[in-house]
């Protein structure tokens, strides 16, 4: 008789008998031999099923031990481990969550949406966390979870997690510090995250990300290059178009009505000098956000100058790609500029015009 057959036989009999003491003595026996030897996939079914029986019939202590006994083999049941990572006590739930390869990505997102913070604790600890499953833990986690699984060098990230992320790094900087420091966060959500850190935390992520930062000046300045390219056959007009707009604006003259006009036109020149005039940035800034649909950042913009969404909508449409935005993410956008604080846009502003000093692009176009 072969060992499993030996030992699926003391299982029964254990269930069979009825002792307690019995029954946690052939559990272990099994466990132990499964967890060590190498089974086909129909035997470690097998093995489950008689497992489980078990495993549903023993105290709270006893299952997680059985967890942890489980939590690194390869050889679990699917079954016993389901039954475990669903268990509400999370001393049982924790170890397989956190460890068992036997977990598939349906099955951890299914955990994340109906059991408690404690276990999509564990779940953002796993060695490894796929993409899925990060989108789930950053909506749906605690400030706990959230930071865990930022500093989870394991964990991946969509651009809807670092967005996600971000915005909840507003009020956490132990949040934004973490996230910043993951290498494959994208140059200019780096930048919307530095824009809105504190001033301890951002100047501990360019210290400790100056590659990024370098990526950052880098991006504007090729920005400016473009800009200046683009206006370098009719330089006299340009000129000539700012300088008319920078008297208007001395004069009072410059304001939202003038910018939502220029937005309706699709005039990109008027409406990019208008808004670096009235922000105090650099008109290679504004291009930059226009032209490569930085909605984060126009978003900021208007509200820090408190415009109606009438005339952000409008500069929203003359960055978007075809001047066309879905309706579905039109009204996402609406609700988020609603959502905004003035007062908090007018701190990121200040942070953008730290960056970037007006004087800089006048300097290079008069020279």
């Amino acid at each position: 008789m072969t060992e499993v057959s030996h030992a699926l036989e003391d299982l029964n009999d254990a269930i069979a008998r009825g002792s307690s003491e019995s029954r946690a003595k052939a559990l272990w026996h099994a466990t132990d031999v499964l967890v060590e030897g190498e089974f086909s996939e129909d035997e470690i079914r097998i093995f489950g099923e008689v497992i489980g029986r078990l495993a549903e019939e023993i105290e709270q202590v006893s299952r997680a031990e059985l967890s942890c006994r489980l939590a690194h083999s390869n050889n679990a049941p699917d079954k016993v481990v389901q039954m475990l990572a669903f268990d509400d006590s999370i001393e049982v739930a924790g170890p397989v969550l956190q460890f068992s390869p036997r977990l598939d990505v349906k099955s951890l997102i299914a955990n994340i949406r109906t059991k408690s913070q404690p276990h999509l604790l564990a779940i953002a600890r796993r060695p490894t966390v796929p993409v899925e499953v990060t989108d789930e833990l950053v909506t749906r986690g605690n400030q706990e979870v959230v930071q865990s699984v930022a500093a989870n060098d394991g964990a991946r990230f969509s651009d809807f997690a670092f967005r996600q992320m971000i915005k909840r790094a507003e009020t956490d900087a132990v949040l934004a510090e973490r996230v910043g420091l993951r290498k494959e966060i994208p140059p200019q959500m780096f930048r919307q995250l530095v824009a809105k850190a504190s001033d301890g935390v951002r100047r501990k992520l360019e210290r400790e990300r100056p590659e990024l930062t370098a990526a950052i000046k880098a991006s504007v300045t090729k920005a400016s290059g473009e800009l200046y390219s683009k206006f370098a056959s009719g330089q006299e007009s340009y000129l000539a178009l700012k300088q008319a707009l920078t008297e208007a604006h001395k004069a009072g003259r410059l304001n939202e009505k003038s910018i939502l006009g220029y937005a309706l036109a699709h005039k990109v020149e008027e409406a990019v000098i208008g808004l670096s005039l009235l922000c105090s940035l650099p008109p290679e800034v504004v291009e930059d956000a226009l032209s490569r649909n930085n909605r984060d950042m126009i978003l900021v913009l208007s509200k820090a100058l408190e415009f109606s969404w009438d005339t952000a909508m409008a500069l929203l449409f003359l960055g978007a790609e075809n001047h066309r935005i879905a309706s579905r993410e039109l009204d996402d956008l609406k609700a988020e500029f609603k959502r905004a604080d003035v007062r908090m846009s007018r701190g990121i502003l200040e942070v953008y015009q730290s960056h970037w000093s007006p004087a800089e692009p006048e300097q290079r176009q008069s020279a």
